[in-house]
This record gives structure tokens, sequence and C-alpha cells, in this order.
């Protein structure tokens, strides 16, 4: 007979519990669930990103309703469990009994909020969920908004770096010497606090929080030395507490946390709890390993079968971007214990072991923190490491007296060493499904093992991992589908197009035996780009098959109006466009203006039914689209070079208003930024862009492959060049050779990355001939491609696109 199953809360705790439970016993229970948000099971841990703006929500969802119905789960979403009478075995919720054989309890925790005047302000929140992620996000729109954020643990600093990165004005606001002062010694927390400020976030350490002031809602912080920040928002991020409420009611034993045995039951043998709210053998757990090991002994514990949890180790990852820092085990001073530490100032390196009778007991790394994993299992493990103390700060390939090749080093590592702290990964399970399941990708690892698939830091060690097991047959660009239309990957579609000279959608989805008609979001934007590349002249562009932005020349806002930023030539720009600008805000009463990191003015906030009309007033003083929504080229960002700075060395303006005059209007695998600095101080920040140029006494450095968000990545010297006529020329080459080779939605440097830094300067560099026949082919297609969409609306060449922008299912890209 089936058993019916009551669970308490739906967080990822409870999530992962009823995956192991599906995966042993699926008839075993009739699941109930109860969530108090309005929504399932998603990845707490990513919500940073989220709030950053580097994720979507739909990003993190880890249960669909799909999911939940396949399994059969009675979901009671945004539904607050108030009563559990054990006597009936009944929960009480909106009013309605609901019976249960077993009760699981996982109601996580609640923030601390700290207990000063002003607390209960409109405008103080926490940051825990997703509508907290939603009502900031809210607060960072309004014009030269300021957050201050309590506490400079892991939550709070994670929030403090995705506001700034919304544009807000932050302060951090932390009680102890240093930040996350439970995670990282003094050095450490310096290294962080330095970084975090280069970014442009206040840190304030030993600030004792006195009142939050304001008569409305918060207007300001109060501290107990007099101290005052302004703050339209004020974050508390001060710690958790276990969320008991509904246990101790019930009569269940709490004391920090719901008390549990190694079976995860409770004080009512027939009620289990797990997560954030329990406390075992004294110890209350708040990272998500270790849950997501209650999660797996729960399950057995509902199905019969012998498991324990055990005390385990945690270690720690901060998940801000550009920020590599890990900490593990106990890193505090004390009687007996001894230390090894690197420090590399000019790197930004620093690494320090805990050591106590030969054993390490504690690392703190910051700035490389590859052998994390590998200084984590030795603390686990609590082994001697006397054979290899003059070596081991250097890590795990420097062991045996040599430095090892890193495939061995992986190799080298136990089945059991952590390689996803987020998701609790061990090697075995890795290596496991590789075998197992035939798995040769990244993206098969994460389907069925879920290791890197949430913060991503373990990716290169998943990568290494593939290497080491499959060997020779591992191919990191191995073929992955387009979408699930097809069977085909990137390159064999576009190496098809050409053999069977295909010239359009209808074509190549009835020769390459798409499996559906239409094709989908996914690919229909790839294919419409890969004709549009290969057919200049030949292929008529299907709008519809663009993303929104691109199809209505302008970057759709949040609340359905839209930005339009005309294009200002190398971020040169004169009082005629500028009057332009200001009647065309003034006229359409457009909220507000915004200076762009592409030496560009943005217009915010323009309503859809205005665009055609700002566009025809911007065109009539000579300005045309900036093409800010383009899988294009974008901006060429300039310095003033040696017309007027002293220390330019050659015509930086100029070269960057030719190069961006030659080539605006070519649509590219995904969008492309340029910038040409005059001499070597880079004031144009060139060595961070996809293409960049550094002009030196000589003539013109030309780099490539740089990243500067969502990852973080210098550029390479592609070549030098003696005169501005070759340097454009290699620029106008090294774009083609990308548009033909990179693949749909992938930027420059993951190209040069796949394709090898080596293979491109044979291409360019070496081989002149090759590099004149990609110049040649790029200059044909621009005959096609210099049309400006705003001119053509308003003269009414594509008013059908326009009104019918709204029509297609094509979502936004991720920008």
């Amino acid at each position: 007979m089936t058993e019916k199953l009551v669970v308490i809360g739906a967080g990822m705790a409870s999530g992962r519990m009823l995956e192991h439970l599906f995966e042993t016993d699926p008839s075993r229970y009739q699941v109930t669930l109860f969530g108090a948000e309005p929504r399932g099971n998603y990845n707490r841990i990513m919500l940073s990103p989220v709030l950053s703006g580097e994720k979507s929500y739909e990003d993190i969802i880890t249960h669909d309703a799909d999911w939940y119905a396949a399994n059969g789960v009675d979901t009671r979403f945004g539904q607050t469990v108030t009563r559990i009478d054990r006597a009936a075995r009944t929960v009480h919720a909106n009013g309605v009994e609901t019976p249960y054989d077993k009760l699981v309890v996982a109601t996580g925790s609640a923030p601390f909020i700290i207990p000063i005047a002003g607390k209960d302000l409109p405008g103080v929140m926490a940051f825990r969920d997703l509508d907290d992620v939603e009502k900031m996000v809210a607060a960072s729109t309004r014009p030269n908004a300021r957050a201050v954020v309590i506490g400079g643990g892991l939550l709070g600093l994670e929030a403090a770096a995705a506001l700034r990165n919304r544009g807000m004005e932050v302060v951090v606001l932390h009680l102890m010497g240093h930040l996350m002062e439970r995670q990282l010694d003094p050095a450490a927390g310096y290294l962080l606090q330095r970084e975090l400020e280069k970014r442009g976030i206040t840190i304030h350490c030993k600030a004792q929080t006195k009142a939050i002031l304001g008569d409305e809602r918060v207007e300001a912080v109060l501290l107990e030395d007099g101290t005052v920040y302004q703050a339209d928002i004020v974050v508390m991020a001060a710690g958790i507490r276990p969320e008991t409420r509904i246990a101790t009611d019930a009569g269940i034993h709490v004391e920090r946390g719901i008390v549990v045995d190694d079976q995860m039951r409770t004080s009512d043998a027939d009620i289990l709890a797990l997560g954030e709210c329990v406390e075992h053998q004294s110890v209350v757990y708040g990272l998500v390993a270790p849950l997501y090991d209650m999660a797996k002994v729960a399950a057995k514990t509902l199905t019969g079968t012998d498991a324990a949890f055990k005390p385990v180790k945690t270690a720690t990852q901060l998940k801000v971007t550009g920020v590599n820092l890990y900490s593990a085990g106990d890193f505090a001073e004390g009687e007996g214990r001894e230390e090894i530490v690197l420090r590399d100032a000019a790197a930004g390196v620093y690494k320090r072991l805990v050591l106590e009778d030969d054993k390490v007991i504690g690392t703190v790394l910051y700035g490389e923190t590859g052998d994390g994993a590998w200084f984590f299992d030795l603390i686990k493990k609590a082994e001697s490491i006397s054979a290899m103390r003059d070596t081991l700060i250097f890590g795990q390939a420097y062991q045996g007296g040599a430095e090892l090749d890193p495939m061995a080093a992986v190799a080298a590592l136990p089945d059991d060493a952590e390689i996803c702290g987020c998701n609790g990964v061990c090697k075995s399970a890795i290596t496991g499904a590789i075998a197992s399941k035939g798995l040769n990708s990244l993206d098969g690892v994460r389907a069925h093992t879920k290791a890197s698939a949430s913060c991503g830091s373990c990716t290169g060690l998943v990568e290494k991992l593939l290497a080491a097991t499959l060997g020779d047959s591992y191919n990191p660009a191995a073929v992955q589908p387009i979408c699930p239309c097809t069977d085909l990957g990137h390159d064999d579609v576009r190496r098809l197009i050409v053999a069977k000279d295909l010239k359009s959608i209808p074509a190549v989805m009835q020769e390459l035996e798409w499996k559906t008609s239409c094709g989908c979001a996914k690919c229909r934007p790839a294919l419409n780009y890969y004709l549009l590349s290969t057919w200049p002249g030949e292929y008529e562009d299907d709008n519809q098959s663009r993303f929104i932005n691109e199809r209505v020349h302008a970057n759709i806002q949040k609340d359905g109006t839209y930005s339009v930023v005309p294009r200002m030539w190398g971020g040169i720009t004169n009082p005629r466009e500028l009057r332009a600008i200001a009647d065309v805000a003034d006229k359409f009463a457009i909220p507000t203006i915004k200076v762009t990191g592409g030496q560009r003015i943005d217009l915010l906030g323009v309503k859809k039914e205005d665009l055609p009309a700002v566009w025809g007033d911007l065109n009539a003083a000579g300005m045309v689209s900036g093409a800010a929504y383009a899988k294009g080229l974008r901006t060429v960002k300039t310095c003033v070079g040696s017309d007027w700075c002293r220390f330019g060395t050659q015509d930086s303006t100029g070269l960057g208003v030719r190069i961006e005059k030659f080539m605006w209007g070519s649509w590219t695998p995904a969008k492309v930024k340029m910038a040409v600095s005059g001499c070597p101080r880079n004031c144009a920040e060139a060595t961070c862009k996809d293409v960049g140029v550094i002009c030196v006494d000589s003539g013109y450095e030309i780099h490539f492959a740089g990243a500067a968000g969502l990852d973080i990545k210098g550029t390479e010297v592609l070549c030098h060049a003696r005169t501005e006529d070759e340097a454009l020329e290699i620029i106008v080459a090294l774009t083609q050779l990308y548009r033909e080779q990179g693949r749909y939605l992938e930027r420059i440097y993951k190209w040069a990355k796949r394709v090898g830094s080596a293979s491109i300067k044979a291409n360019i560099v070496d081989d002149f001939a090759k590099r004149r026949r990609y110049y040649e082919r790029f200059v044909y297609s621009q005959k096609f491609a210099q049309v400006d969409p705003w001119e053509e609306r308003v003269n009414g060449k594509d008013a059908h696109e326009f009104a019918a922008m709204a029509e297609f299912g094509f979502p936004q890209a991720a920008e």
C-alpha cells in the first residue's frame, strides 16, 4: 500500500531528497510538498548571479512543473504549514488538514535581523530568496541608488558585488576586523577587501550599527561612532538562524536546530528533518554539500535502507565573478600549530596551510585556488604530509620532486575527493558516470551528475577528469547538437550549407532532416546567421529569426520600454548630435540618459510607439543606430591619442573612427567590442576587448580574445602592424575568420580557445595571401550589410517587421 509522505519546505535539501527517493523507490510514497514561496525548487546558492544580472531565474530552476508532475508530487506552493498535529498525524495549512504516514521537515533558515531602531522601515530587506532579489533589482533601477549591506560574510559580499554590478553605490558594514572572518585569515581578508574596493564598493570594518534612519522609508544608516551612510535600501546579511518554530510548537526536541540522529529522525520517529533547520551532534550546517549528504541519508531512511549521516568538514568559495577564493578546515592560530605561507603580491596570490602533528588541518587560498580540492582532501584524510612538506604549498602537481602533468595530478586524486562543492559530487561519481553512461562532454557530466552545473568554479577540474578518464578519445570540442531539433553540431551545419548550396532556412531544415517543421528559438537565429554570413547578397536576412532586440533595433527593458543608443564613431560627438539627443529626450519625456561604457549616450525608457519617431529625429541629425542590441560590431572605444595627449604615440581616435566606419553593420556570431589606446597606458582599456589596439612608437600592437563580463580574461597579442592600413587589414581579416569559424553566440575569446591561437595566427599573420582573402570577403559582405535600420524604418521599408515584433516567441539573448 502506498504511504503518504508530506514534506514541509521546497528547497534544495528536500529537492535532493526527493530525487534520491524517486530514483530508489518511485512508487513507495504519495508525496505532498508544501513550500512557503509561490514556486518550486531552485538553486538558492545561485541567487547572487541572478541579482547581478549574470543569470536569470529560469537558469537556476532545479525542478520545474514537468518534473513534479512526472513524479506525481502534489505541490502546495505558496502555502505555509502552520501546525503539525502529531497525535492525528496531520499538518495544517490554509485551513486544510493533510494526513501523513511520514513527515519531513525542511524549513531551512531565517535571516537574522539585527534588533535596532528602524529595522522595520520599508527598504530594509534580507537576502534569502527570489522575492528578496526582485526587491533589490527594483531598487537598483532608481537613479543614483545607494545600498548599505550589513554583514561582510559570504552572503553579504555576494549581495554587495551583485548590487554594485547593477550600478548601485554600495557600502558594506562589517562588525569584525576583516571580511569573512569565519572563512578567511586577516591576510586573505585584506586581499579580498582590496579587490572589492577596486570595484567601487566601500568597506567599513569594525562597524557597529546603531540605527537605521528614515521617516516613511530607509534614508540612512547610523553607526555607533557617529558615521552616517545614506541609503535607499539596507540589506541585512548578518547571519541566519535555523527555522524551527513549526517543530518547537509540535513538541519536537529543538535546541539550536531540530535535533536529529544519524538517520535524520527527530525525537518523533515518524518525522524526519534535514537541511539548515537541523542540528546533528551539536552542529548546524549552512553549506550545501552536507545538506545533500543529509538528503541521501533521509531518502534511504524513508525506504528502509541502512544509512548514517556523519559529521563532515566543509569548504567555502565566494561566488563573485573574478574573485578566486577558497577556504577549508581550521586555520586559526593555536599552540602546536605551524603554517606554510606563499605570497605573490604582484599577482595577488596568497596561500596558507595550517599544520598540526604533520597533518593539514586548514587552508586559505586567494588568487589561485586550483589545488583547493586536493588540500581539502588532505584535511579530510588527516594523513601525514612529512614526505612532501617542502613542496606542499606549491600544490599537487609539484609532489614527487618534479612538476607533474596536470592530468596525472587529477588522476591521482582519491575517488572520494570532492570535486563539486555546490552539489556534493565526488570524483568517483563523475568517473563512474563517464564510464557507465558513455559520457564524453562537459554537458553530459553536468546533466547526469550536476557537477559544474551551479557556480561553475569546478569546471576546469571536471574537464581534466574527462580528459584523464577518456584519454585520447576525449575531445573538448566534441560535437554538441545545435538544439533538440537536430543531431548536427554548429560546424557540420555550416559545412553542409556550403556543400549542399543551401540558401534558406526551409532548405536547411529539409535537406539536413530537421526533426521539427519550423525549428526553435535556439536553431533559427543560428541558421539565419550562418546563411547570412555564407551567402552575402544572396540570402535575405530573416528578421523574425532574430532575437527581439535585433528585430526592433533597440534593447527591451524590464518594464517593457526600450533603450535607444545612437552610434558615436570612436566615442566622438559634436554639438549637433548632442542637441538632437537633448531635444529627443525632452520631446518624448525620456526618463533616463546614461553615458555607456562604450563612450556613447543611452536613452532609456523609450515607449514602443515612440521608437520610429525617436529614430527619425536622431536620423535627421545624421545619427545611425549604434547596434547596441546586435550580434555584430558594437563599439570602438578610443582615447584622445597623439592629437591631444602628451603621452599619445599615434592617432588612436582617428584609427578607432576609421575602424568603426569601415566595419559597422557587420553581423558576427556574437557581439564584438573593440578599442584603440594611444599608448601603453591603455586608457581605452584595449586589453580586455574582443579586439584591441595598443599604439606604440613603432606602430600598432594588435590584441584579441579578451573578456570583461561573466569571464575575466586579458587579451593575447596577435601581431604588430607598422601602419594604419596594415592594422585595419589585420583587424578586418581576423573578424572575417571569426565570422566564418565562430559558432553562433560564441564570443571571440571562446572561439580562440576552441580553435587555438596558433591556428588563428597561421591564417592572419603568417600567410599574407590568406589574410588578404579574408579581408576581401569581409569588404564584399559590407556592400550588403551597411544599411542603417533606423533609416529603413523611417522610410517605411520595414514597417511590417516592427508591427510584428511581438508576434513571435523568440527570446531575448543574454547579453
